[in-house]
């Protein structure tokens, strides 16, 4: 179909591969977008950057919530339900995509995307990183340049019509989920559904950075978040401990000991994973620490200890007759 350029938009052209269906969606803050897009590059191969579709979900944005890349918000509300558009887009609209694609990313390998960020607007932000992690990202924060965007649109949803994931809500309303994510956890622990359990922990977790990330670390509004942080993570370790997922709470308790590293609790568990996987002097040092503490563990600490040499005995016994076996098989030959 022909190009035409959107109406009062600079440096955008629209050609539409599959028409849509009624009329232009009515539009109202906090209204919902889902869709799926392909990002590709303006060069002769048309170069695939992302596809929703290879995440296995689509993208949804929230009307008037300040998603980085404003330009998206724009397109879509020129699309219908079922329309699928494609749209190219200059350098003045694409030049904080990297930073996009990269949170995009790192939501769909279930990591959080604001980790590592620090307490700047966007732009600022794309300057500090050295790199995204990604090297393509990385060459089109060098290079900004003109990028096309297919995109097909499913629904449009008005704010009462769906639960509004947490990053969406307003500072009051994160903070009023976070308890109630919290005491659902507690539930769901003492019903023994760790893993339902670990996601509550895990978003309220996530709804705290995000408020974070808008305060100056170390000052008292970021404290005092860090303070509600922390037993979140804590809780969420229990619970890959009992779903044995060792080497996820070694990595969350040592990022959480970098910050408090008179945390007790923190070491505990941490020396728990360690124990767990036969790092038998880094489980050690840490139960160690946990006494030096907080002398009201020395108990659990001492009980810890025993169970950890009474397993490590039992090990070195398996080992050396497995080695024994090993040894004797082979003068055989």
């Amino acid at each position: 179909m022909e190009e035409t350029y959107l109406l009062n938009v600079e440096g955008v052209k629209k050609k539409i591969l599959h028409g849509g269906q009624g009329e232009l969606p009515k539009l109202q803050d906090g209204s919902k977008f889902t869709f799926h897009f392909q990002t590709l590059k303006d060069d002769f191969e048309r170069t695939v950057i992302d596809d929703s579709r290879d995440a296995g979900m689509p993208m949804e944005i929230i009307v008037g919530k300040m998603f980085k890349l404003e330009i998206w918000e724009t397109l879509l509300s020129s699309m219908r339900i079922g329309e699928v558009a494609e749209f190219w887009c200059d350098t003045i609209h694409t030049g904080m995509y990297a930073l996009v694609s990269r949170g995009m990313r790192r939501i769909a390998e279930g990591r959080d995307p604001l980790e590592g960020q620090k307490h700047r607007c966007g732009m600022g932000n794309m300057f500090d990183y050295h790199s995204t992690g990604y090297d393509d990202l990385d060459e089109l924060q060098r290079t900004p340049q003109p990028l096309i965007f297919i995109m097909e649109l499913f629904r449009v949803e008005d704010p009462s019509a769906y639960k509004r994931d947490t990053w969406a809500m307003s500072k009051e309303e994160k903070l009023a989920a976070v308890p109630v994510l919290h005491s659902e956890g507690n539930r769901l622990v003492l019903r023994r559904e760790f893993a339902q359990a670990a996601a509550k922990y895990q978003e309220a977790v996530i709804c705290l950075r995000n408020l974070q990330a808008k305060e100056k670390p170390w000052e008292d509004g970021w404290l005092k978040l860090e303070s509600l942080v922390t037993p979140l993570v804590l809780n969420y370790c229990q619970c890959q401990l009992e779903l044995g997922e060792y080497y996820e709470v070694l990595e969350h308790t040592t990022e959480l000991l970098q910050k408090h590293n008179d945390n007790a609790k923190a070491y505990f568990k941490r020396a728990k994973a360690h124990a767990a996987v036969w790092n038998e002097r880094e489980a050690r040092e840490d139960f160690q620490r946990v006494a030096h503490l907080d002398p009201s563990m020395a108990a659990a600490v001492k009980k810890e200890l025993k169970q950890l040499g009474e397993r490590m005995r039992k090990k070195h016994v398996e080992d050396r007759k497995r080695y024994q076996g090993l040894f004797q098989s082979s003068q055989g030959l």
